[in-house]
């Protein structure tokens, strides 16, 4: 989840101002980027466990967790590269500056170690961004012997086992997440996806890569399914991280049906994201928790709960944008929020799919028409489905392989027409190779993760922490 920044005070005074937001992100295609995100869970080497550090377990905050590995990162390069990110006193974060202008390093709640890259030109720069990123946290875990993995959800810990991070939000979000839904608390402490950011040149080509993106985002889910282990066994998933998104809060959360419809625009999502429920505001420099209330009535003019007179401002709506979680979120850019965090060529993978997809007229014209062999409800209705069943699961006579096989190939024919070459010649297609094995049969993460388990791990899921360290 996103770092705190800089809050724009300026009184909202109509409902085009917020649509206003939102239209500014349309931007040329010679200015369209590829921005990932990837997040990976903490954990304990054993050489390095003693007192108070179990092997395997999840790092403390300090002492000698994550706060010493900020601070590590943050004197990278004599502390030109990252500026600080301080909340009430606690580092939780970096902003990057020089050669990492763009990009930022944040805490998940339960100590997720989260790289949001900077907005880059081409795959071949996404690749040597996050081996960059590896490179740079493995002297500092070295030092504090710990370990990091991009697991969908946690193999191993129970809630209890997790820190809390010492995050404003998410001490706001940790007491409202119980009433809205079952799973809440795991989404924050026991999950990790790797998304990509994506430009759109205009509303109506917004429109038309949300509806793709949008439908399609549960045969990435399957696809990208790494999270078949819930406190030490098989619980009978393949992506344990997208159940819990079914019961989190799907208020905020889901695959809204009129996304996808004629006529969705900058305003329809302004309208929606009106009735999403608040968690906080930014006032006299402090947030303050208005969980449960009402965007809409606040804007409407209903005071805020012990805050009379106050009027919502421009960066609390740019606040509000970031407590929405449908599977696709609209901003200034589009995100795909479907996948679980994988290993590295998968994370790539993931970007590649989505850039093929929609960076090309023609490949994002086939999508559509690929899409509407179907009803928007068919759509919806995979997403409960494929947690568990992942490709298997039926679809148009045979199985969801046969559709993501589509979509590896209208991602191919996208990468090949974008024509972008690294130093040795080669184009972007070369990120989609762990996808072309799967769809011809070949294992997902989850499956292989199963195989080891049932078979070389003997029923050790710690194994798994070794095996995906990056």
């Amino acid at each position: 989840m996103s770092n705190p920044g800089a809050h724009n005070s300026n009184v909202i005074e109509s409902f085009d101002q917020m649509v206003g937001i939102l239209a500014a992100g349309a931007r040329p295609r010679s200015e369209w980027r590829i921005g990932t995100e990837h997040e990976k869970f903490g954990f304990v080497k054993p050489d390095a466990a003693g007192p108070g550090r179990r092997a395997w377990s999840s790092p403390p905050y300090a002492p000698r967790g994550i706060e010493a590995l900020l601070r590590d990162l943050a004197a990278e390069h004599g502390g030109t590269r990252w500026e600080e990110i301080i909340d009430r006193g606690a580092l939780i974060g970096l902003k990057g500056r020089a050669d990492a202008k763009g990009s930022s390093i944040s805490l998940e709640p339960g100590g997720q170690f989260e790289l949001s890259g900077a907005p880059l030109a081409s795959l071949h720069q996404t690749e040597a961004e996050m081996a960059q990123h590896f490179s740079a946290i493995r002297p500092g875990c070295a030092e504090l012997g710990l370990g990091f993995a991009p697991l969908g959800f946690h193999p191993t810990a129970t809630r209890a086992d997790i820190p809390w991070m010492p995050k404003s939000r998410y001490a706001i979000m940790r007491n409202y997440m119980p009433r809205v839904g079952a799973l809440g608390l795991d989404m924050m402490l026991r999950t990790c996806t790797v998304q990509v950011n994506l430009d759109f040149g205009s509303e109506a080509d917004m429109a038309r890569k949300m509806r793709v993106s949008l439908a399609l985002q549960p045969v990435a889910t399957a696809l990208f399914a790494s999270s078949p282990f819930y406190e030490g066994r098989p619980n009978g998933f393949l992506s344990n991280r997208a159940r819990v998104w079914t019961d989190t809060d799907n208020a905020r959360a889901g695959m809204p049906l009129f996304f996808m419809r004629d006529g969705f625009s900058f305003a329809r999502y302004v309208d929606w994201l009106l009735d999403v429920p608040m968690y906080f505001i930014m006032h006299n420099g402090e947030m303050v928790d208005v969980a449960g209330c009402s965007f809409r009535a606040w804007l409407d003019g209903t005071d805020l709960p012990g805050l009379p007179g106050v009027r919502p401002t421009i960066g609390d709506f740019e606040d509000h944008l970031t407590t929405a979680f449908p599977d696709v979120r609209l901003k200034q850019f589009l995100e795909m929020r479907g996948a679980d965090a994988g290993s590295p060529a998968m994370m790539l993978a993931q970007s590649a799919l989505w850039t093929g997809i929609l960076y090309d007229d023609a490949t994002l014209h086939a999508a559509e028409a690929l899409v509407q062999e179907h009803a928007w409800e068919e759509y919806v209705a995979l997403r409960a489905a494929v947690p568990r069943t992942g490709l298997e699961t039926p679809w148009a006579g045979g199985t969801l392989r046969g559709l993501a096989a589509r979509m590896i190939e209208l991602a191919t024919d996208g990468l090949r027409a974008r024509a972008l070459r690294d130093g040795a010649g080669h184009d972007e297609t070369r990120y989609l190779a762990p996808l072309h094995e799967i769809a011809t049969g070949g294992p997902t993460q989850a499956e292989a993760w199963l195989a080891a388990y049932h078979g070389r791990w003997q029923g050790d899921v710690t194994r798994i922490f070794a095996e995906a360290a990056v």
